[in-house]
């Protein structure tokens, strides 16, 4: 049965919103989602919440019914309590009327199965949640393996990053790394490691793409270091035929993995 929750000062209540911070996600090992899109996406890719909280006029739906059975049988808990405190622990004005705590799912670069998938997407030192989030949706659109975070990336379990993700933080294998392990464990076994520069002549529609693919974006302002993009197998730049000199690191992502999707799929 649900417990209902009426206090802000209620030691659950700051346990989750004490989430929102990075520094208790990783004390914790726990992170936020919010609305029941997203919920239900976790639930379809087998992943029940440690806690659902909603709010009383959720109450009845059949998609939260099926989420809190599922949060029960996992051993998880369920509280109703009023939109005011779900807007305290998911600092929006106007939250989704569920929220969900799930626990973070980092996979070890050496657990990834790179022959799982054809695509990987690779992310060096991205600094936007937004951008993270939409990369990680993007990965599923296209059916990638996942995505490896190199070196100091915004957190993937941030409010922000799992919002704009829209579920694939639950759908995609997310893994962290140095540059100098991921390239170690890049080398030992198959892979092209494709990077997007401005430093090249290469046209991202001209090359045929060797599976599994890496693809390697880079910074949002900075794009890849040029160590970075000497280690690469091959650079290939989009066409930029207006004032811009690139493209969104999401957007530049998402062009890159529809090429190379467009490239394998029958016709």
């Amino acid at each position: 049965m649900p417990r209902e929750i009426t206090g802000f000062s209620n030691p659950l209540v700051k346990q989750v919103k004490s989430l929102r911070d990075k520094k208790h996600r990783r004390a914790e090992g726990l992170f936020l989602a919010e609305g029941l899109r997203i919920l239900t996406e976790a639930l379809e890719a087998g992943i029940a919440p440690r806690m659902l909280w909603h709010a009383p006029e959720t109450a009845g739906h059949p998609l939260l019914e099926k989420l809190a059975h599922a949060t029960e049988a996992a051993g998880g808990e369920v509280f109703v309590t009023s939109t005011d405190i779900l807007s305290k622990l998911s600092g929006k004005d106007n939250p989704g009327a569920v929220i969900g705590v799930y626990p973070e799912m980092l996979t070890p670069l050496a657990a990834l199965d790179r022959t799982a998938a054809g695509i990987w997407l690779v992310a060096e030192r991205l600094r936007d949640p937004g951008n993270l989030g939409t990369i990680l949706r993007t990965g599923d659109a296209v059916g990638a393996g996942g995505l490896i975070l190199i070196d100091d990336c915004t957190d993937p379990f941030s409010v922000e990053a799992v919002r704009a993700s829209m579920g694939a933080i639950f759908t995609q294998k997310v893994s962290t790394a140095r540059w100098p392990d991921f390239l170690d464990w890049l080398r030992s076994g198959p892979g092209q490691l494709v990077g997007t520069s401005l430093n090249t002549e290469n046209d991202y529609q001209d090359p045929h793409y060797e599976a599994p693919t890496f693809l390697l974006i880079g910074n949002e302002s900075q794009g890849l270091p040029e160590a970075y993009e000497r280690e690469c197998d091959l650079l290939v730049k989009m066409p930029m035929l207006g004032k811009a000199d690139s493209l969104n690191a999401a957007m530049a992502t998402a062009v890159m993995a529809y090429e190379v999707l467009n490239q394998r799929r029958p016709r």
